[in-house]
């Protein structure tokens, strides 16, 4: 006798994401730690909201992935994102733990990783996220360095982010996604942005000023073989750019603190990122729900021009 368990699916497309993927209409993976680690209670659903009409304004489809009801979603309803935004027992998935917090039936967002890896599943190639993880500052003592990077070492999507957290060693960041073979372009830069800074000093692979030649590289990367996703850096608009003095200070208390109070793991970002919204009054957040828009909006723009030429490499 088959249980019903056994015929539950364990991964669900949404419909609209689903009639997209088949007509070959463009389509943007969304992340949603943002929504449950990232932003204020009340932001955080707004934004998510905003997000996903930011992307459908630029001519694609919005798909935020995420764990509810014993299944990974990979296009979330409104309803959906609402239940989301008010549990606060959603655990912060990555590619370790994904399976058992579906098998668990609990809600869960997922990081970059997870969406990357959901996204890839289900034949999404472009995400749209605030910054990825990456190599921690103190990595030689704590050996952190985020499954997110593994993640586009292994999965062919396209990540439009405003570079890596700030929270993180870039440089370093920037040498592991070289040893893994993931290029890293700049969209209008000519360096690794540094999430609420536009510039980090950290050179990139290429960049690129016009969005067609920006598609044509990343559609190359595929066509000649490449396995690996690739970082796209997209910087935060200039006049959402906090501040140097407010960010250097507030970062260096906020990593003090993180050191004092031994916060490690998978508690680390969202702890400094609260912590940076504190220290800032709320400037960061500002800076946060910008440079989100900004991403979503490149990412959907990258994913149109994609879509119209699936299998051209040039």
């Amino acid at each position: 006798m088959v249980g019903p368990d056994a015929v539950k699916p364990v991964r669900v497309v949404a419909p609209v994401v689903a009639e997209a993927l088949a007509q070959g209409q463009p389509v943007v993976a969304l992340e949603t730690t943002v929504i449950t680690h990232g932003l204020p209670e009340g932001q955080n659903l707004r934004t998510a909201l905003e997000l996903e009409a930011a992307v459908r304004d630029r001519g694609a489809v919005p798909a935020t992935i995420g764990v509810l009801g014993g299944a990974l979603r990979i296009g979330l309803s409104a309803e959906e994102l609402r239940e989301l935004a008010a549990t606060h027992r959603a655990t912060k998935v990555n590619l370790s733990n994904l399976g058992a917090v579906v098998a668990s039936g609990r809600p869960g967002s997922a990081t970059v990783a997870a969406t990357v890896f959901a996204a890839a599943q289900a034949g999404i190639r472009v995400m749209a996220t605030g910054g990825i993880g990456g190599v921690h500052r103190g990595v030689e003592q704590s050996g952190d360095i985020s499954s997110d990077l593994t993640a586009l070492a292994r999965h062919p999507v396209a990540v439009v982010c405003a570079g890596a957290k700030a929270v993180l060693d870039l440089p370093r960041t920037m040498e592991m996604l070289e040893t893994l073979g993931v290029p890293v372009y700049a969209f209008r830069t000519r360096e690794l942005p540094a999430f609420y800074r536009r510039t980090s000093g950290v050179a990139v692979d290429q960049s690129f000023d016009r969005m067609d030649e920006l598609a044509r590289a990343v559609r190359a990367h595929w066509a000649i073989g490449g396995v690996s996703g690739v970082v796209v850096g997209n910087p935060i608009p200039t006049e959402f750019e906090m501040p140097s003095d407010l960010y250097e200070d507030a970062l260096q208390r906020a990593l003090s603190e993180a050191t004092t109070q031994r916060v490690r793991g998978r508690e680390l970002t969202p702890f400094l990122l609260e912590r940076m919204r504190v220290l800032t009054e709320g400037r960061s957040v500002f800076s946060n729900i910008a440079l989100l828009k900004s991403n979503a909006q490149v990412a959907a723009s990258l994913a149109v021009l994609l879509a119209a030429n699936p299998g051209d490499p040039g």
